[in-house]
């Protein structure tokens, strides 16, 4: 291809689409939660089930672009992603949003991997630092500009158009794709693994949607004689399964083998992980704070995510540039350990009566951390993969950052929902000497009803009895929505902590990544040939 820079410009059209919806609706969840009716537990879900139906399907989507042309499962991705667009921008009640985020969430997952395979293909090895590190800083930037594009279409044109805002991107990057992609086809046929992407299907989809909903069951019985902690149960045991099946001999397996003896390819992938759960996992407690507790409107929300964004912008394109001289391991533990910093920050700062200024300082440093580490990141890993396994290999490394978003997502909901649950009740009985002893137990009754609901998040509070004087039940709307702010800040700050931990863990397995000193690995090309380029 005489040009694939403007080939890259259609792959990042398709790839920041699908980076951005998996954080753009956290800006918007008080808004669906009033307009729709819906509980917290639904909305979770909207962004849940977005990453569950992107990652379960991607080890299968990889192989496919082996086996049919990634050009052709890019372009059929595209479209059932822009036509799943418009079916959430046109829904009208939970369940279908539910739905319609599932079937962009497959969407997504078609186009993914082809994106990263034509990169591999499009650009020979001494020559692909620079694309990957485009790639990996759209990924950032688009992960972080979420919820700041969220909150101004939110406020300005309603929480619909975050969906809809798909269309005219992704219509851009089908004409692109179309007109500028090559048409590879592949070398020879490519069986499909259904035992194992069965098992994985299922195993994730369990554990998600056990760890989602147990809060919401009260860890027990979802139906019939079907319980919670049974159904985790058994979706560990499938993705067990799932394990023991791939290290079984046999053709075109969804994880090839031969990825183990890529150097850096398991630490990379667990890093993937857990950068997905930390930058998953802090925007939903994160956004709710900012909108229910400090009363920012939609786009005072945006605006105060706009510094992380810069931030993490900024960042890619210094890495990019630096990764030659630093080394991509020096920077991806810099930036992860930026981003743990910035995000502990976020949990000590975040108080009932906080300036939203006092964040801006942590976003900034969770910013540069997410910026520093996607393009290494992404280089390191698929610096080794041989022409053969790009397709299987794309597929593995997005399908971990999509596990750690997913589980990141769950998890988060999980603990916010159980957080609140303890926390707001506790507050409110602090809440309650402040009344007359006859209102107490009423007051922290009705606030602890109030708390399995969406009434508190669109700042309606408890009912008051029709009984009670005007002027007590002003006073009580009063304490009402103090103690709620307490109990939900004491919820997100213990909800936050949970990234750090992951991030720390992600700090480990970085430092287990073998990568050459920028010296040797100089000295290490000009020894071999340049990996041949897909035809």
């Amino acid at each position: 291809m005489r040009n694939p820079w403007l080939a890259l410009s259609a792959l990042c059209a398709c790839f920041f689409m699908v980076m951005l919806d998996s954080t753009i609706v956290t800006v918007a969840i008080p808004a669906i939660l009033g307009d729709l009716d819906a509980t917290l537990n639904q909305v979770v879900w909207v962004n849940s089930v977005y990453l569950l139906a992107n990652t379960v399907p991607l080890l299968v989507t990889g192989r496919l672009g082996d086996r049919f042309g990634p050009k052709r499962v890019l372009v059929v991705g595209l479209l059932v992603f822009l036509g799943a667009s418009l079916w959430c921008g046109l829904s009208t009640s939970a369940g279908s949003l539910i739905a319609a985020r599932a079937v962009q969430g497959l969407g997504a997952a078609l186009m993914t991997p082809q994106t990263l395979a034509f990169i591999s293909g499009l650009f020979p090895v001494e020559r692909r630092t620079a694309p990957i590190a485009v790639w990996g800083g759209v990924a950032g930037v688009a992960t972080i500009a979420g919820p700041v594009i969220g909150g101004l279409l939110v406020e300005h044109v309603g929480w619909p158009a975050i969906f809809l805002v798909n269309l005219p991107i992704g219509l851009v990057g089908l004409v692109l794709a179309v007109v500028l992609l090559p048409d590879w086809r592949p070398s020879g046929r490519v069986r499909l693994d259904g035992v194992g992407a069965a098992l994985a299907a299922g195993g994730l989809g369990l554990v998600v949607f056990g760890l989602q909903n147990g809060q919401h069951y009260r860890w027990g019985t979802i139906v019939g004689p079907v319980g919670v902690l049974p159904v985790i149960g058994v979706g560990l045991a499938l993705v067990g399964g799932f394990v023991v099946w791939q290290r079984r001999p046999r053709p075109d397996p969804l994880v090839p083998p031969a990825l183990a003896g890529v150097p850096d390819f398991g630490f990379a992938n667990l890093v993937h992980a857990a950068l997905g759960f930390a930058t998953t996992g802090m925007f939903l407690p994160l956004v709710i704070y900012s909108q229910t507790v400090l009363g920012l409107d939609a786009v005072e929300s945006a605006v105060l995510c706009l510094p992380m964004a810069l931030a993490a912008g900024v960042a890619a394109v210094v890495a990019s540039r630096a990764v030659a001289a630093v080394g991509a391991k020096t920077l991806i533990i810099t930036g992860l350990g930026g981003l743990a910093v910035g995000t502990a920050a976020l949990a000590v700062l975040a108080v009932p009566g906080a300036d939203p200024d006092d964040l801006v300082p942590g976003l900034v440093v969770a910013g540069i951390g997410i910026g520093l580490v996607f393009s290494p990141l992404t280089a390191t890993a698929t610096a080794g993969l041989p022409p053969g396994l790009v397709g299987a290999g794309s597929g593995v490394f997005n399908t971990s950052r999509q596990v750690g978003g997913v589980l990141g997502s769950a998890t988060t909901g999980l603990l916010l929902q159980v957080g609140l649950g303890v926390a707001v009740p506790n507050a409110a009985e602090e809440y309650a000497r402040k009344l007359p002893p006859r209102y107490a137990d009423e007051f922290v009754r009705r606030i602890t009803e109030a708390a399995d609901s969406a009434s508190q998040f669109g700042g309606a509070g408890p009912d008051i009895p029709a009984d009670w004087s005007p002027s007590v039940a002003e006073h009580v709307r009063g304490l009402a929505t103090d103690a709620f702010h307490l109990g939900f800040t004491t919820a997100a700050r213990a909800t936050l902590v949970l990234p750090v931990v992951v991030l720390v863990l992600g700090i480990i397995c970085a430092a287990g990544l073998r990568t050459p000193s920028p010296a040797a690995r100089s000295g290490q090309g000009r020894g071999l040939p340049p990996e041949p380029v897909a035809p």
